[in-house]
């Protein structure tokens, strides 16, 4: 081959070479938050450790997996009512797809475990981040490196509540490494608001309004979580409602005042959302697939407790509507 011919068949492979880079897609370096997205709380540890969720909670654990490098947290406010978190987390899993990274691990409010999945795992304080517990959606993924070095790690968690969104990025890179930034992208639109069909009296009304009602008239065994005997006229509405309904499916959920410890009045608030669920079920025929139980203790207060009256008040049973159609 003469020089000339290969001087052009150098640049030939060049000119190639710079085509094939031209042509490849690049990664993404950002996670797409909304154009009204506010950083409202932020903190970083060098050489820190963090255990990122990547299975539901189930049977009194969470499994995780533990992590080691820089931890940046964050927390956003959305200010945009109706909308929804998966709404939000769309574009920012896109984003985080398109920048390399693999979905681990993805669920949904009850599907995580509920209530022992949120307080099994880390999230920042409120107000700079909400979590409402039956409507929330977590999210683990994985960015494994080209060259030996350590992986990284994003968890996601999106929640809202009545006037905005919210979202929480925790991320674990190699020391020295740069975190991915964010950017504004879409403006979100507030998802229509959808007319109830028809509920069925005055519990299926709240239910379909609110969300949430208070099975107000129920009363218990002293020290204790078994249901009274007394027919209660708060129940045979549910049960009219759910007979009525019977694609819908709720939660008992029991709370306490603030006597005691925390844990044992989890565990007492659960016990009697349960009494409730079973009162349901053998004196009512309600299906167990429609119902549910939990127990928030004293985390959940609807006044003081500074107050007998006010103490009475918080020892309750509600039931909030898990059904989204």
């Amino acid at each position: 081959m003469t020089s000339i011919t290969r001087n052009r068949a150098n640049v030939f492979s060049a000119a190639l070479a710079l085509m094939c880079l031209t042509a490849a897609p690049l990664l993404a370096e950002a996670l797409a938050l909304p154009a009204n997205a506010r950083l409202t709380r932020e903190v970083v540890k060098s050489a820190a450790s963090y255990s990122a969720p990547v299975a539901p909670y189930a049977a009194g654990l969470l499994p995780v997996f533990e992590v080691q490098g820089r931890i940046t947290k964050q927390a956003y406010r959305i200010p945009q009512q109706g909308i929804t978190p998966q709404q939000i987390l769309t574009p920012i899993e896109e984003s985080l797809v398109a920048a390399g990274f693999d979905p681990l691990f993805k669920c949904q409010d009850r599907f995580c475990g509920g209530f022992d999945f949120r307080f099994s795992t880390d999230v920042l304080p409120a107000p700079d981040m909400f979590v409402d517990l039956f409507d929330y959606i977590f999210l683990t993924a994985r960015r494994m490196p080209e060259g030996g070095d350590a992986s990284e790690y994003i968890t996601l968690l999106v929640s809202r509540d009545s006037t905005a969104g919210y979202v929480q990025i925790i991320q674990v890179t190699p020391e020295g490494a740069t975190p991915l930034a964010t950017e504004r992208g879409e403006p979100l639109v507030a998802q229509p608001v959808v007319t109830p069909r028809q509920p069925k009296g005055p519990i299926g009304t709240e239910l379909e309004t609110r969300g949430h009602a208070v099975l107000s008239d129920l009363t218990f065994e002293t020290g204790s979580s078994d249901l009274g005997q007394g027919a209660f006229a708060s129940l045979e509405a549910l049960a009219t409602y759910l007979r009525a309904n019977p694609t819908r499916k709720v939660a008992l959920v029991g709370h306490t005042d603030t006597v005691g410890s925390l844990s044992g009045n989890i565990a007492l608030s659960k016990r009697r959302a349960t009494s409730v669920m079973q009162r349901l079920a053998s004196a009512h025929g309600i299906p167990a697939a429609q119902m549910e139980a939990e127990g928030m203790g004293y985390l959940s207060p609807v006044v003081s407790n500074l107050t007998d009256k006010g103490r009475e008040a918080n020892r309750r049973v509600e039931v909030v509507l898990l059904s989204t159609e």
